[in-house]
């Protein structure tokens, strides 16, 4: 009887145990499906993206007093493309933003496309003064009504001005002031003050190639002469283009860039940016011998491999004491951008970057990093002078670090032909993956397991590949991490690549893999960002 008794008290004692592990593992279950906002997952903690509505291409970028001004192709009513008004935001810094006020507004002549902005100092347009020189915007009127007639010529460049630094602008009353010669695909003019034969120079997509117009007033142009047919890549459109020299790292000699984005036709489908390294007389842009050789061994070159970096321009009027070239681009790609898993807004901007012209083995070579301003957000930091990777290995995760907003910078040495994979997961099995493969050469992306993806057929149908000739046993790595993007330059930014992934919960840990030989990082620095 009292071994009866002791076995029906193992048994509620048993029964009482289980049932607390049952109501923990409940309590663990509900705590991993908490309820997310739209927000929480997928608003950007520093890359700029509007507060509500689609956006689109950068535009008009400026720096004035202390303000880098940043516009944008915007449309406020839907998270989808629409009539395309100029969205405007300022920042000190090109970290913070504050989405400021609609700047320019559709009208009878058409949607506002892309465009650019400069500050005319010497008040060379009439429309300020020398004590309060204006800032001129071009942009391309859309004609829509034109377009749905079958017409060709429905689009032309327009100007407005601005006399109080960029926050309200009037619109030129004589626009057009570059009308269309009959070409369907006329848009994105970028004005650049030419320094060097003292002028305004302005470059403009026209279907398979560009335009390039100089000007004394900046209301009229002359057409100079055209460049790109048949020379670079070809997919699709050419679009937003941007023009300006640029001194070679560690040498007094110059050349000018054309940064020419294409829509479709990116080295990994879609939307992506080519460039071109050569001479401008004042009148006609020639490439560079050695960079022509280099082209046609490549066939293009590009300012970033990753599927989410598009029609980037840099910004203007940069003081002379800076010298930097500021650059940003819109972070998604035409495949998919109506169709990304946001609602209340779309798109995010890249991190501004600097770009810089290497001359390597006779070869000219663009790169691109984050800007140093990133550094004064940093609230915490994990150093690491050796980790020794054999297996997995676990580098951090969420106990450690916020894993949402990261700089994280690192060496890989001893690197044989081997297959070598960083990933930031969840326990949801959503991982974005990133890496260099030296058995067939080409660092790449892969987010097929990324969370959502299904909501495009292109989105996540490939792994993303920047091929690489040249062997090597060591590389610098830089990722910056923030909620749902992923930008890695290797080698101080002459190889990067952005994508944008929407995991369905907060990624947990960052850990690398390889399948056979050993290798190691060294100099690890993980940097967690405050905002």
């Amino acid at each position: 009887m009292i071994q009866i008794r002791n076995i029906k008290r193992l048994v509620l004692i048993i029964n009482v145990f289980l049932f607390a592990s049952l109501y923990s593992c409940k309590e663990i279950h509900m705590l991993d499906t908490k309820a997310y906002t739209e927000d929480d997952l997928y608003r950007s903690n520093f890359h700029f993206s509007p507060k509500k509505g689609w956006m689109n291409d950068p535009n008009g970028m400026f720096y004035k007093n202390g303000y880098y001004h940043l516009y944008f192709q915007y449309y406020p009513d839907s998270n989808v493309w629409g009539p395309m008004h100029w969205g405007h935001a300022i920042s000190t810094d090109m970290i913070t933003w504050t989405e400021k006020p609609i700047a320019l507004y559709p009208d009878e002549k058409g949607y506002i496309f892309s465009g650019s902005a400069v500050v005319d100092e010497k008040n060379t347009s009439g429309f300020g003064t020398l004590e309060n020189p204006p800032i001129v915007a071009m942009f391309t009127y859309h004609d829509m009504v034109r377009e749905k007639a079958g017409e060709i010529n429905y689009q032309s460049q327009g100007i407005a001005y601005s006399l109080n630094e960029g926050l309200t602008w009037t619109k030129y009353e004589q626009n057009p002031v570059i009308k269309n010669p009959n070409i369907k695909d006329f848009r994105d003019p970028k004005i650049t003050w030419d320094a060097i034969h003292q002028q305004w120079l302005l470059v403009l997509a026209a279907g398979d190639k560009v335009h390039f117009y100089i000007s004394k007033n900046l209301k009229d142009w002359e057409k100079q002469s055209e460049f790109g047919r048949g020379i670079g890549a070809h997919g699709g459109v050419w679009e937003c283009p941007d023009f300006f020299p640029m001194i070679v790292e560690g040498s007094d000699d110059y050349k000018w860039v054309l940064l020419q984005s294409i829509n479709p036709g990116g080295p990994n489908g879609g939307s992506a940016t080519q460039y071109f390294v050569g001479d401008f007389d004042g009148k006609k842009f020639t490439l560079d011998e050695s960079f022509l050789q280099d082209l046609k061994q490549e066939k293009s070159l590009w300012l970033d491999y990753g599927r989410d970096n598009y029609a980037g321009v840099t910004f203007s009027n940069i003081s002379e004491v800076d010298g930097r070239k500021l650059f940003i681009g819109w972070m998604s790609n035409w495949d998919y951008a109506q169709k990304v898993p946001t609602d209340k807004w779309r798109s995010s901007m890249t991190i501004a970057r600097e770009l810089k012209l290497l001359k390597e083995d006779k070869q000219y070579k663009l790169s691109s990093e984050p800007v140093k301003e990133l550094k004064n957000y940093i609230s915490k930091t994990i150093k690491k002078d050796v980790l020794k990777i054999k297996k997995e290995t676990i580098i951090i995760d969420k106990s450690m670090v916020d894993l949402s907003r990261l700089d994280i910078h690192f060496t890989m040495k001893d690197l044989k032909k081997d297959n070598y994979t960083f990933s930031f997961s969840n326990k949801f099995n959503n991982s974005i993956r990133f890496g260099i493969n030296k058995k067939e050469k080409y660092f790449f992306i892969d987010r097929k397991n990324s969370g959502i993806v299904s909501f495009s057929d292109n989105f996540s149908n490939q792994i993303t590949k920047a091929p690489f000739s040249v062997d090597f046993d060591k590389v610098d790595v830089r990722v910056i991490v923030d909620k749902t993007s992923i930008e890695v330059f290797y080698n101080n930014g002459k190889t990067v690549m952005t994508e944008i992934f929407f995991p369905e919960k907060p990624m947990e840990k960052f850990s690398v893999t390889k399948e056979n030989s050993n290798f190691k990082i060294e100099n690890l620095i993980i940097n967690q960002l405050k905002f």
